[in-house]
């Protein structure tokens, strides 16, 4: 396998120009040479987001040639991440990869009938007052629950600690897979594109609202209880399965995508950068639940920074946040007609969102950006709408009094590397955001 190797003696550095990270330097003593590029080694940045706090994000820069691995399939992805254990190690992934390549229908357990699920689970059979949580192992619900399983065991791929992957030039990505980061230390993702995971199985919840609804499952990438993640030049998307062609039963849409990112359960120290969240529902969840006794493990934790993403025609959470200190700066948000709201303000959520620009269509307020789900104190300064200088607190707490925001969020973020003027930022997100833009 080829691999560039590099000896302890050397010492990196990286910088960050013009949204693309380039490695520069190898200092050997006291003289500067120039060294080759090797685009999977690279670090991320002194100071650049949560992400660098304390030890910094390597991911496995320091892997030797025995632990880089190319992978072309889903199964060589997964042995590949299962080697070695926590070695340092590089995963390149070259081309797309589809972890449910057979189809849906290849992970339905037998006997399992989406027609009979209808048949059985219909508002007008079964009513609207009792859930399926006990339906035997061989109901049509018991069926879908063992399809269900199925599907989690095959489409989640753990990522160890001290993992770099990175996709090869402008086309590697992965279709239906759930990148689970969970528990560990040192994880860098890098030029990917993500078609987000389609759960084949979604469940009925005749007590879920009013009328019932469907419940999905899988985000395309989780950090569980996990520290120092940088996530760089990615591309998640819906893809070739958007909800707008999705089929409606029960009078309700017939959801099969969960999130596209969820920073959850004490997860800290994550930087997202140069990414591309697009064509989406439910985007970004930090902090997933209001809950005693998880807030006992999130309270301090959940220290996430967003630079120069573009979240464009999503509808809803860019992030929302819970507890944590969340740094939003020289982001684009791009709506559509179907847009909620960027920022949702939740249970002792410290955000700071700086040097953002919204270009939002006509007819849609500035006073969406915004949504106050709980009273919690947030910054908002230089913020553009449209080309605009707006205040986006005033503007909300006009529009919407019975959802006051008070502002200031009680702490000033001191983890970022260049700050773009803010007019200049649509042009210059666009420009360098997303898979296959790393120089």
């Amino acid at each position: 396998m080829n691999a560039h190797i590099w000896h302890d003696h050397v010492i990196t550095k990286t910088l960050a120009v013009a949204g693309c990270t380039a490695l520069v330097l190898a200092v050997t003593g006291t003289t500067a040479q120039a060294e080759g590029h090797d685009t999977a080694r690279e670090t991320l940045a002194a100071g650049d987001g949560w992400a660098s706090y304390g030890t910094g994000t390597t991911g496995g820069a320091a892997a030797d040639a025995a632990h880089v691995h190319t992978v072309t399939d889903w199964a060589g992805f997964k042995a590949a991440l299962a080697a070695d254990g926590s070695a340092p190690k590089i995963i390149k992934v070259k081309g797309t990869i589809d972890a449910v390549s057979e189809g849906c229908d290849s992970l339905a357990a037998p006997g399992y009938d989406f027609d009979a699920y209808l048949a059985k689970y219909s508002p007008g059979t079964w009513g609207l007052d009792t859930d399926l949580s006990a339906e035997p192992d061989d109901s049509p619900e018991g069926l879908r629950r063992a399809s269900a399983a199925q599907q989690d065991q095959t489409i989640k791929a753990n990522v160890p600690a001290n993992t770099t992957i990175i996709g090869v030039g402008r086309d590697a990505g992965f279709k239906g897979a759930s990148l689970q980061i969970k528990g560990v230390d040192n994880v860098i993702v890098r030029n990917l594109t993500f078609e987000s995971p389609i759960d084949c199985f979604p469940q009925w919840d005749p007590t879920d609202g009013d009328k019932g609804n469907w419940n999905s499952e899988y985000d395309t990438a989780v950090v569980y209880g996990s520290s120092h993640v940088w996530l760089d030049h990615n591309t998640f998307t819906d893809g070739s399965h958007p909800d707008s062609a999705a089929p409606t039963y029960f009078g309700m849409l017939y959801q099969q995508h969960d999130g596209e990112l969820d920073i959850v359960r004490g997860a800290n120290h994550v930087t997202a950068s140069w990414n591309v969240f697009t064509e989406h529902d439910k985007t970004i969840l930090i902090g997933n639940s209001d809950s005693e006794s998880t807030a006992a493990g999130d309270r301090g934790k959940l220290k996430v920074t967003f630079h120069h993403n573009l979240f464009s025609n999503l509808v809803e959470r860019a992030p929302r946040v819970r507890f944590g200190q969340v740094d939003s700066y020289n982001n684009h948000f791009v709506a559509n007609s179907d847009y909620v709201y960027s920022f949702g303000i939740g249970k002792e959520s410290q955000l700071v969102a700086e040097h953002n620009a919204f270009t939002l269509p006509a007819g849609i307020s500035a006073a969406k950006v915004l949504k106050r789900w709980n009273v919690s104190p947030l910054t908002a300064a230089d913020n553009y709408v449209n080309g605009k200088p707006t205040d986006l607190i005033a503007v909300h707490n006009a529009e919407i009094p019975a959802e006051t925001l008070e502002s200031g969020a009680g702490w000033t973020p001191t983890l970022r590397t260049k700050v773009d003027p803010t007019k200049k930022v649509p042009a210059i997100v666009d420009r360098g955001a997303g898979a296959g833009r790393i120089c």
